[in-house]
This record gives C-alpha cells, structure tokens and sequence, in this order.
C-alpha cells in the first residue's frame, strides 16, 4: 500500500511540476481571425458555377487559386464546360462530407482558440517568428491535402478531422494513401496539432538524408520536444499520434525499446531501409510485437532530449534545436 501511495505522490508532484513550468502566455497578442471557405464554396448555385467560382477566386486570391489547381488538381487548358461539370461532380460527391463538417464544425471557434493559445506560446518562446493570422477551413479530396500552413495561413482541411469511424475513410480511394493507423487521428483533436507540426517544420525543415539511425532519431525527438512546448497542455500521446495504450505501454518497455537499437547494433546505421522502420509512420514495430506502434525510433529519441533538457535547464529551445545531435546524446548517457 505505501508504494502504491509514494507512486501516486510522485505522479502529482510530477504532474505539479510541469504546470509551473507552462510559462503565462496570456499577455502575449496574437491576432487570429478564421474564413470558412468550404461554406462559400458549397454555396455556389451550380447553374453558374463558372461566374460564381471566379468570384470566390477573387474574395480568396491566394487560396482560391491553389484550391482549384493543387488541390482539386484542375487543368487550366481544361475548357469551361469541362471544368463547370468537374466542379459540380465534385460538389456533389463530397455532400455527405460537407454536411458532416458543418454538425462538427458549425462553430469554429473553440479549435479558433486552441491554435491561438498555441501561437502564444509559439510567439513567447520565438518573439521573431513571424506566425500565421489567418484560419481558412476548406474540404478538398478525402485522398489529398490535409492542413497547410503558407505564409500567413493555416490551411485547415475539415475532410481530414471528421472522426476515425467516418465511412469515406474506410473506401479504397483513402485507404491506398491513408490507411488505418494514419485516419484514426483524422479527429477534430489534430487540428491544433497538424497546425503546430506545420509550424515546427516550418522552423526547422528536415534534412535527415543519408544520417545514421541515431541522428535521425534524436532529430525527430527534438521536435517532438517543441511540439510539446507549443502545446503545453495536450496530452503526450497526440504529439507523437498513438493511442493512450500505446503510450502507455512505451513508457513501460521504456528499456526494451532501447535494447531494440542497442543489441542489434542498429543505432549506427545509414541504411534507409532499414532506418525508415522506426522513424517514419506506420502500422507496428513487428520486432516488439503486434501492439507495438510504428515510429518507436522518434519516441525513444524524444526520450533523450527530454533528459537532456531535464539535466541542462538553461538551454534555449533554438540553441537546442541548432545542436549537434551525437554530442547531445553522449552528454545526457541516456540508458532506460
């Protein structure tokens, strides 16, 4: 019994800790203002759907354009005729998905304040950094774009956050491209998260080509780290895009996962084939078993950036970022 009460103390401590280390953002302005383009777009009498698009093009100059040709992937040698059918096909296969976006989304303004909160901390810890003011919500191809962020603007696709059961994700047409593991976190939770991860990337793109395994995971760790300082409050398992139990149970074979790199040598290694196993998505880590879930390189790489920060307090989030990985990990001696 008083272990159980000396782990559940620890575990308030713990928990105590960390909320006084969520600096006060409160204070910090961020203007955020959200357009809801799938609204406008799914408005259009499609008896005029040529003059009533271009006018859509011209409210949304910089979106509207790259909807209709990126993400629609409209020709423009197509003709008129051709392009008005396109559209209204497009229109009216996707009712079912805009009519759920709209019961799910009909108010914006929760998620609307989530990414702000987010921004703040973005904007608390790079005062330089020049964020997004902008939130335009859209419906695309439940096959193609998701969240994007450009210049000033979150990109939020609804079609990718209608929860994980929604049927569409279940057809072919996604499957190929999004299979389960992935459209269980289509959910509108992600959306603050896709966001964020947009902004982590868009700081410090990857440039993980031909770097051994070790390298390439403590890369994905770091920024799994400043994931979590933008979204203080967001629990650990939606960082990384398992379930609670999967999390869970990381943390519990904590040691085992180490061993997995440690024993067969896999940490020096520069092979791609090899190194995509477990720090790219995917269903499971077969070596662990069939509940063990991909990507477990980037969680055990999270692990030793977490310990270092945890030993090196006075080290900034860039000069974090900026820093030479193997000299980080034989600094910290991480050992599970």
């Amino acid at each position: 019994m008083r272990f159980i009460i000396s782990l559940i103390l620890l575990a308030v401590l713990f928990s105590c800790n960390n909320q006084h280390k969520i600096p006060d953002v409160s204070n910090v302005k961020v203007t955020l203002t959200t357009q809801r383009f799938e609204q406008s777009f799914f408005s259009i009498d499609t008896n005029q759907i040529i003059p009533q698009v271009d006018a859509l093009i011209a409210k949304y100059p910089s979106f509207g354009e790259n909807f209709m040709g990126t993400i629609l992937g409209l020709d423009p040698k197509w003709s008129a005729d051709t392009t008005a059918l396109f559209l209204k096909q497009f229109i009216v296969f996707n009712k079912t998905v805009y009519d759920t976006s709209q019961k799910l989304f009909s108010d914006f303004s929760t998620y609307e304040a989530q990414i702000k909160k987010a921004l703040q901390f973005v904007k608390y810890y790079y005062p330089q950094y020049k964020i997004p003011t902008k939130i335009i919500t859209y419906i695309g191809p439940a096959d193609g774009y998701g969240d994007i962020l450009d210049e000033d603007v979150f990109y939020v696709g609804l079609h990718a956050h209608l929860g994980a059961n929604f049927a569409m994700y279940k057809t072919g047409m996604v499957q190929e491209i999004y299979p389960d593991y992935i459209t269980a976190r289509f959910t509108p939770d992600y959306i603050v998260v896709n966001c964020m991860k947009n902004i982590v990337l868009d700081m410090y793109p990857e440039k993980n080509e031909d770097k051994r395994l070790l390298i390439q995971m403590i890369e994905k760790g770091k920024r799994l780290y400043l994931l979590n300082k933008f979204l203080p409050e967001t629990p650990e398992h939606q960082l990384i895009g398992y379930t609670v139990a999967q999390l869970k149970d990381c943390y519990e074979h904590e040691a085992v996962i180490w061993n997995l790199f440690t024993q067969n040598n896999f940490l020096q290694t520069a092979d791609n084939n090899l190194i995509k196993n477990y720090v790219s998505e995917g269903p499971k880590t077969a070596e662990l078993g069939e509940k063990a879930p991909g990507n477990i390189g980037s969680f055990a790489g999270w692990q030793i950036v977490k310990k270092y920060m945890q030993n090196n307090t006075e080290v900034k989030l860039d000069s974090l970022m900026r820093m030479d990985c193997e000299k980080l990990y034989q600094t910290t001696k991480y050992k599970p």
